[in-house]
């Protein structure tokens, strides 16, 4: 593993990939992984100064039989090798995943849940700190952390709440968010190019409509009230693109930026209304918020052109693109960017450098293991042990890559490693090119060359959100789902109003917005953002 490095440091950086969910396990003793910084060996069989650790894990009943989430080939790897080196009983605690926050709520006022917690959720990441439930871990960083620190160096900062470090916030490597695929199949009959521009798109989905090439239930644009079908539109008629702009008149909804009120955000919107009217989206998109039925217009051969969450829309023979060649043997898609902004650039929004939120509890004792913990994780070895297993057992080197072996010899230990790997979220094999080349390697080899393509396009002039403020803000926390509500809201009516009343509809829209919420919200950016100039 000595070719895969870690950004900023000519090593190894494992990441995980997938928006997954992988594992626990492996009995991994003999994996050589490095104690934690200040531990000691001789010390290990000191019961009178023996600790235990308690540390989260999401539960997603998806455990293979015979193994736990908490007792587990990769749990006894974690008590092997950090655990009896540092004198520390480490006790994994499952937590429903579909039930998290309402669990760990209970257990924090009770003062019972595990010395690390975690979570995706800033908002109640900044409740807890607020109502004085967490530790500051800055000076435990600072003294058992180095490593931990340095791996880390981009991502920490979003953990800081009021000044005060809070959270360890693990590093997401993977920043693209949308892609999108065109049936080229389609467009050879039309004897038309791939589109490059919003008004070439436009008059390709005409073409699709008015030719029925996906039958009587022709959809040209696969569309649904669900953020990857939405923003790839808006976002490309955004004009402002300043941090002040986006700081003083887009909200932030759960982890979102929503640029409602910036230049361009009503045109964007018009340009979705136009394609309704003229049956260019499906008409029942409304009430597909879990985009099922947008993805079951695309397999079917109903739709031309998919927009996705980056890297779902191809993998193994459940994949959209493999269900689509399944349904429709002549179907062949390719990757393009099909929505350009009034500069002509390709711009689209990208994701911070920023995963799971991970926290100790004020009353708990254990904030300087806590932190030996996720400074020993943060380890090359460790990092490629959690991610792979053991070279030879688990997975083999092929170009440089690791590749799992066949049959499920390492399902046991690798089954929710997302979840055990809490530091990092992705896989980091040192640039851009070869973090593609290894997610590509996911997927069916006859799909390869798409998806590098496609992840190439999603990072096309791709704008983060600018750095969050100092804390979340209490107004965003207060109205999160009353304002999600109203903005879904808005895009529907705005969407299927008619035409001529677009205007109308679309101002009383956004007015809603502003008396039910947008007032305060903006209020308090505003206040927020003068004070952190």
């Amino acid at each position: 593993m000595k070719t895969l490095k870690r950004v900023g440091y000519p090593v190894f950086i494992l990441v995980l990939c997938m928006a997954i969910v992988a594992g626990c396990g492996n009995s991994g003793g003999g994996n050589g992984a490095a104690p934690a910084e200040g531990s000691d060996k001789k010390d290990s069989g000191n019961n009178k100064d023996r600790v235990t650790l308690k540390v989260e894990v999401f539960d997603r009943g998806n455990s293979p039989e015979g193994v736990t989430v908490t007792n587990n080939e990769m749990t006894k790897y974690v008590q092997e090798n950090f655990g009896d080196p540092n004198n520390i009983d480490v006790e994994f605690v499952a937590i429903p995943r579909s039930e998290e926050i309402n669990n760990l709520n209970v257990l924090m006022a009770a003062g019972t849940a595990p010395d690390v917690i975690f979570t995706y959720n800033q908002g109640a990441a900044y409740s807890w700190a607020k109502q004085g439930g967490l530790t500051d871990l800055a000076s435990a960083i600072d003294e058992h952390g180095p490593q931990l620190k340095e791996y880390l160096k981009d991502s920490l900062q979003y953990g800081v709440f009021d000044g005060s470090q809070f959270a360890v916030v693990a590093r997401r490597v993977h920043l693209q968010k949308y892609s999108s695929i065109i049936r080229q199949d389609w467009l050879d009959q039309l004897n038309m190019p791939v589109p490059t521009t919003t008004e070439e798109t436009y008059e390709t989905l005409k073409a699709f409509k008015d030719n029925k090439l996906g039958g009587d239930r022709t959809i040209p644009f696969a569309f649904a009230l669900a953020p990857d079908s939405y923003e790839p539109v808006i976002w490309s008629f955004i004009k402002e693109q300043s941090d002040e702009a986006r700081y003083l008149r887009s909200v932030t909804i759960g982890s979102r930026e929503y640029p409602i009120l910036m230049d361009g955000h009503k045109e964007g919107v018009q340009f979705l209304n136009k394609l309704y009217n003229e049956g260019l989206l499906d008409p029942d998109f409304a009430l597909d918020k879990d985009k099922k039925k947008k993805t079951e217009n695309f397999v079917n051969g109903h739709s031309g052109l998919f927009t996705f969450d980056t890297g779902t829309a191809f993998g193994g023979e459940s994949s959209t693109v493999a269900m689509l060649e399944k349904n429709v043997p002549d179907a062949s898609v390719v990757p393009l960017l099909p929505f350009t902004d009034f500069e002509g650039k390709s711009r689209q929004p990208a994701y911070t450098p920023a995963g799971m939120y991970i926290m100790v509890p004020s009353f708990s004792e254990r904030s300087a293991e806590a932190i030996k913990y996720l400074n020993w994780m943060a380890q090359d070895e460790v990092i490629q042990f959690m991610a792979f297993g053991e070279e030879g057992v688990h997975f083999d080197m092929v170009d440089g890559f690791p590749v799992g072996k066949d049959g499920d010899v390492g399902a046991k230990l690798l089954y929710n490693s997302g979840d055990m790997l809490i530091v990092t979220n992705g896989i980091d094999f040192g640039s851009a090119e070869k973090n593609r080349e290894y997610m590509a390697r996911m997927v069916q080899e006859k799909h390869r060359e798409m998806a590098k393509q496609s992840m190439e396009f999603s990072d096309k002039d791709a704008v983060q959100q600018p750095i969050a403020f100092d804390k979340p803000l209490d107004s965003e926390a207060k109205y999160s789902v009353v304002m999600l509500e109203k903005y879904e809201e808005l895009l529907v009516k705005s969407i299927m109003s008619s035409e001529a009343n677009f205007d109308k509809t679309y101002d009383a829209a956004i007015k809603d917005f502003m008396d039910t919420a947008g007032n305060e919200v903006f209020a308090e950016r505003k206040a927020a953002y003068e004070a952190m100039k």
